[in-house]
């Protein structure tokens, strides 16, 4: 059985998560998208932001995806729940030390900073980067305490 990821956006993240439900398809993974369905400007980013991190936080699934215009909505909402790290990422570099140093399971893409091969990018590395444990487990731990 592949791994079941959640994803979602707001109108500025839309284009981009279309294509990241594609890529996650592609890669074998069972992406659950929980919107929106289309593009409307009106819509707000805490309506995608919580089925994404509700789902984490309770163990449906162990990681989401979320994009918005900078990121900074969608993990202020995410991080609102209990065992939910969601991390703004910006480089490959950044989605690396995320996974190994503070074992994020929620990606947030800041859609209007990054190209969509930029958004690609990123998103394999994330998907393909394991924590570290060690000296990192437990400052992990302190932050649900």
């Amino acid at each position: 059985m592949s791994e079941r990821i959640y994803v979602g956006a707001d109108h500025a993240g839309f284009a981009l998560k279309e294509k990241l439900v594609d890529e996650l398809k592609r890669l074998g993974y069972e992406p659950v998208d929980v919107g929106p369905k289309t593009l409307d400007p009106a819509d707000d980013f805490p309506d995608y932001a919580r089925p994404v991190a509700e789902a984490v936080s309770t163990g449906v699934v162990r990681r989401g995806v979320l994009t918005c215009g900078t990121g900074l909505g969608m993990g202020y909402v995410a991080n609102r729940y209990p065992h939910v790290r969601a991390a703004v990422v910006w480089s490959p570099e950044i989605a690396e030390l995320s996974r190994k140093h503070n074992d994020a399971n929620v990606l947030v893409l800041p859609s209007r900073f990054l190209s969509e091969q930029e958004g690609l990018d990123i998103l394999h590395t994330w998907l393909d980067t394991r924590f570290e444990g060690g000296r990192h487990q437990r400052r992990v731990e302190k932050i649900d305490t």
